[in-house]
């Protein structure tokens, strides 16, 4: 009779996920994973046919985790701008899953940066609507391009390349929300692309 396996699927994953928080995706490895259980590499192939599989299910574990932060800021009294700072915060506290997610992915993997701006997307959508009255367009590439100056700071923070305070994250974002939103309302046909750029352009600059 073979020998009982001592660890779960679950308990295997939850192990290749803490290293992959710790070192990275490259790092999840048989010896990594059977290290941090403590055993062979021998009961990981008992439930993976390849360490690929096993990467996917990491991926797929973390895309739970960022679920759980972008909850927190749909709670918050702002919730289009609670996701926005939840998101910086996984980025800090998370840096190795935000690359995971956000950066490179495996290969067999569905997700990356774009599905988690849609993701955020569809669940702020009616607050930013109501909030801003907005349309459910507007909204959107309101949302979108929000959206983008955080993965960029996101991005810095996990390349240890950011020389932004909390603070001065916070002042930008304001400063890119107001202008956005601001220029949507003064603007018509801005968030659809109909406008005469060059004649505002002209006039603006004139001020």
């Amino acid at each position: 009779m073979p020998p009982k396996v001592k660890f779960q699927k679950e308990e295997i994953v939850a192990a290749a996920l803490n290293v992959a928080r710790k070192k990275g995706i490259s790092a999840v490895t048989a010896r990594e994973v059977a290290a941090e259980l403590q055993v062979s590499p021998r009961p990981i192939f008992t439930y993976f046919n390849t360490m690929d599989e096993l990467k996917t299910e990491v991926f797929n574990l973390a895309k739970d985790r960022y679920r759980d932060y972008v909850k927190r800021g749909l709670a918050g009294p702002i919730p289009f701008l609670g996701v926005g700072q939840q998101y910086l915060r996984f980025a800090k506290e998370e840096p190795e899953l935000y690359k995971l997610l956000f950066l490179t992915k495996p290969d067999s993997a569905i997700g990356g940066a774009m599905e988690a701006l849609k993701f955020s997307q569809d669940l702020v959508r009616d607050s930013v609507m109501r909030i801003y009255n907005m349309d459910a367009h507007s909204a959107d590439c309101y949302y979108r391009d929000l959206w983008l100056v955080v993965f960029s700071f996101a991005t810095l923070i996990v390349t240890s390349d950011c020389p932004y305070t909390d603070e001065q994250m916070s002042a930008v974002l304001t400063e890119v929300s107001l202008s956005i939103c601001k220029a949507y309302k003064e603007v018509p046909g801005l968030p659809e692309g109909k406008f005469d750029r060059d004649a505002i352009f002209t006039e603006l600059v004139k001020k």
